[in-house]
């Protein structure tokens, strides 16, 4: 093709959700309250989530339609653009063809509003006018904040304290929506106030702030929660985005041989390759590639089993591979994927075998992020660069081969509000972070003992 960018006009954007719970190799083992270790009910889920959201949890229907108001505002990015990357290609001297859908172009600058904003909405719907959340790097943070400005919603965010000290203007960002960003772990909670006790400088984790954000929502009855990852319903609305892929490799003519995201949680990753989940298992000869960081290696290292969701055992075990729920991640830059746990749909496709992990050092990983900004132009994330730099090694082996393969990667966001790690790295302070194996050892001894129902 002589287009160097496939576009899908508005008429073309996906009507429906893709659920892919019906088409999972294996069950996918429910969700236990944390007291009763039973099996959750709606009334379980019913204090946090609108019921809607509960719904979209659990349903084994394949396609879930998507509202008009919420198709309404993702007009304001999508359908977000699929690219060639010829300027990397050349650069590397690959005969493979590369090519990158690039969700950075949403007002947020990542692929979150795809689940703020409907996860906003449906809470509206509920008359539901308070919202609390936790964030990483600041993306869901900012994401969550955009939604709630446009539906009239108050958000709460409690952010990572690393990522609140690294990145301020994601911080300014959340405010400017009108949304309030607290640096976690924070006095605010019992949850915070138990971890500044042990460690007055910890550096928090998505654990700490999931446990703050879930302690306040659950002891206000105006107030919701929202996750950004995770849960079966946020990776059903990032769906649109892989939905989009499918059509524009149509287009061009093409059928992937490798689909490489990064996870941290999950959102992204799924959104992007589930739809492509079915096909691989139909026989489609694909390599899905999932990206995460050695000094928090979740999929490549941790045992699949059942943990909490958070630090303080307030949320429901889930079946997902976890380095334990007390486990803090080294402070690396790729806050976002400075997580203990998986979403359990991932978890359950990494067991089976049909995603492979991958796992690298903050250098390498931003050496291939400065290759992207100096052949491409666009400036990654640092979450987005652990995909890149996958995708990089398999054109590299194309190039040994000489295979034409068709490799597409997950461009889950910019850095614009990361050059802070970019510097790091341009002046040779950045450090690599192997994962002690004693280290998982000991925050696995806090994991329950869980085998789930029979």
């Amino acid at each position: 093709m002589d287009d160097t960018k496939i576009f899908l006009s508005e008429s073309e954007m996906p009507q429906a959700w893709y659920n892919i719970n019906p088409d999972l190799p294996a069950p996918l083992m429910p969700p236990l309250n944390p007291g009763t270790g039973q099996p959750l009910g709606p009334e379980d889920l019913a204090p946090l989530f609108p019921m809607e959201l509960i719904k979209q949890e659990v349903s084994m229907e394949p396609w879930i339609e998507i509202p008009d108001d919420i198709m309404r505002i993702y007009k304001l990015w999508r359908p977000s653009p699929l690219h060639r990357a010829l300027a990397l290609e050349e650069e590397l001297g690959t005969p493979a063809r590369i090519y990158y859908k690039n969700e950075s172009l949403s007002p947020a600058g990542s692929h979150k509003p795809n689940t703020a904003v409907a996860q906003a909405y449906y809470n509206k719907q509920e008359g539901v006018g308070r919202i609390t959340t936790e964030t990483g790097a600041g993306q869901w943070g900012s994401a969550l904040s955009l939604a709630g400005a446009l539906f009239d919603i108050e958000i709460r965010v409690y952010m990572v304290r690393i990522s609140y000290d690294q990145k301020p203007y994601r911080r300014l960002l959340m405010q400017t929506w009108g949304g309030e960003c607290i640096p976690s772990p924070s006095d605010r909670t019992n949850a915070g106030r138990a971890i500044l006790a042990q460690d007055p400088d910890s550096p928090g984790s998505l654990g700490i702030a999931i446990s703050e954000a879930v302690e306040e929502a659950a002891g206000r009855e105006d107030t919701k929660y929202a996750l950004g990852s995770v849960l079966n319903h946020v990776l059903l609305h990032q769906t649109v985005n892989g939905l989009e892929l499918k059509k524009q490799l149509a287009i061009a003519g093409e059928k992937p041989d490798m689909l490489i995201g990064c996870v941290g949680g999950g959102s992204n990753f799924a959104g992007f390759c589930f739809p492509f989940v079915k096909d691989k298992l139909d026989g489609q000869d694909i390599d899905i590639i999932a990206t995460e960081p050695t000094a928090c290696p979740t999929l490549t290292r941790a045992p699949y089993r059942y943990d909490f969701g958070d630090n303080a055992q307030m949320t429901p075990l889930l079946k997902m591979h976890t380095l334990g729920h007390g486990f803090v991640p080294p402070p690396i830059h790729a806050g976002g994927l400075r997580y203990h746990g998986d979403a359990p749909l991932v978890s359950l496709l990494v067991s089976q075998k049909v995603i492979e992990p991958r796992a690298f050092h903050q250098n390498e990983v931003f050496e291939t992020a400065i290759t992207w900004a100096r052949s491409e132009g666009h400036v990654p994330a640092p979450e987005t660069a652990h995909a890149i730099k996958a995708a990089v090694d398999e054109a590299l082996k194309c190039k040994e081969t000489g295979e034409e393969k068709c490799i597409v990667i997950a461009y889950s966001g910019h850095g614009h509000f990361d050059l802070a790690a970019y510097d790091a790295y341009l002046t040779g302070s950045l450090t690599d972070y192997e994962l002690p194996q004693e280290m998982i050892d000991e925050a696995m001894k806090s994991v329950p003992e869980v085998s789930g129902p029979a």
